[in-house]
């Protein structure tokens, strides 16, 4: 692996971090990361960067920055050399494999050179600089300084240049049969709604209050299903076909979602399409309900900004399941939506294979088993 250059997607990687046993680096997203590759925290240099990065963290908004040291030393674990916070955390690389993957670590004639230095990534986990450690001392002082002086996210250049690759579409629902839907959550007996994880090979559903707090209701109701499948079909997917070259033919999940402001609804910067289970996703489509009705409760796609989304009542925003995005909390009201996930041929292959790999993992505290895809159908041809 060549090292990583200006501008190039950082790797993505899974490890050992000090608050997790598999880490999924992509999920740090959505704000400024910085990779401090320090060798050991042993060594007087990385000592002092472990130092003053620990000192000055827990000042940080760890929505805004977030700080990795990379340690290939086990004592650094075994001794807790490094003092984490909620935006300073450490991984464990002790087979040297993330410094392999960033080309930190180079094979040479005399063996292996370890090139410390800090790897500073954008929101969208892009590199924006690398700053070799050499003087301990100034090497967190520069880097601050460094993203000092980066575009503040939230300012009015920024709204007009961030604007996530998301398509959204008016009208796909008429007001009656979103109002049918909401009446459907009404009636039913609502499910805490949890999401998708990978724990020892097996894609189960996690529930956790502090990531998702959201209630759903399955729609049974086959005549309600097919007339919200025909409307997809027929109004949405050529739109999606215009604008994405993507022809979708199935269509997996029937809910109505409602988020509470009295339950502090939301659910955090996630993606949909992370495990085995759930690999098979290719376009995530959110038709809000009862869109005038609430406040807060919106679409944010963190690695594009902070600018928020929100589709009239009846009409969709569709994104790639790829993208991380979250619902931001609900602070008045109740927000009602519906929330499909559309593929095609090929990927409902892949969907088919991956079943193998769905619940039934030994059970733990707080998840249950589920069996994403089950109910799904193909679409109806727009002219069917």
């Amino acid at each position: 692996m060549h090292a990583v250059t200006l501008g190039e997607p950082a790797p993505n990687f899974f490890a050992e971090s000090n608050n997790n046993p598999r880490f999924t680096f992509h999920s740090a997203a959505g704000r400024y990361v910085v990779l401090s590759f320090i060798g050991s925290a042993g060594d007087e240099i990385g000592k002092q960067v472990v130092w003053d990065w620990a000192r000055v963290a827990p000042q940080f908004d760890s929505g805004k920055i977030a700080v990795f040291a990379v340690t290939s030393d086990p004592l650094d674990k075994e001794e807790n050399r490094i003092e984490t916070s909620h935006a300073f955390l450490a991984f464990w690389d002790f087979d040297r494999e993330i410094a392999k993957l960033y080309g930190i670590l180079k094979q040479e004639a005399e063996g292996e050179s370890y090139n410390c230095c800090s790897v500073i990534l954008d929101q969208q986990l892009r590199v924006l600089a690398i700053a070799a450690l050499r003087e301990g001392k100034d090497h967190v002082k520069r880097i601050l300084h460094f993203i000092s002086q980066q575009p503040s996210w939230g300012g009015q250049a920024e709204r007009l240049e961030s604007w996530a690759p998301v398509l959204m579409v008016p009208r796909i629902l008429e007001p009656e049969l979103c109002q049918r839907l909401i009446e459907a959550y009404e009636q039913g007996q609502p499910e805490d709604s949890g999401f998708m994880r990978e724990v020892r090979g097996r894609t189960v559903s996690h529930l956790d209050h502090s990531f998702k707090r959201r209630s759903d209701v399955q729609i049974l109701d086959e005549e309600l299903r097919s007339a919200c499948r025909t409307r997809i079909a027929r109004r949405l997917a050529p739109e999606i076909e215009r604008a994405f070259q993507f022809k979708a033919t199935h269509i997996e999940r029937y809910i109505v979602a409602c988020y509470e402001a009295d339950g502090g609804g939301y659910f955090k910067p996630h993606r949909d399409n992370t495990t085995r289970g759930t690999a098979h996703r290719r376009f995530a489509v959110t038709i809000n309900l009862n869109a005038e009705e609430y406040e807060g409760g919106d679409l944010r796609f963190p690695e594009y900004g902070y600018q928020t989304y929100r589709a009239p009542t009846g009409g969709a925003v569709v994104f790639s399941c790829s993208l991380m995005h979250e619902a931001t909390p609900i602070t008045e009201g109740r927000r009602y939506c519906t929330l499909p996930f559309l593929y095609d041929e090929a990927a409902a292959a892949l969907r088919r294979e991956n079943m193998q790999y769905l619940g039934e993992a030994p059970p733990i505290p707080g998840e249950r088993t589920e069996r994403p895809g089950e109910d799904e159908q193909p679409l109806p041809s727009a002219s069917g």
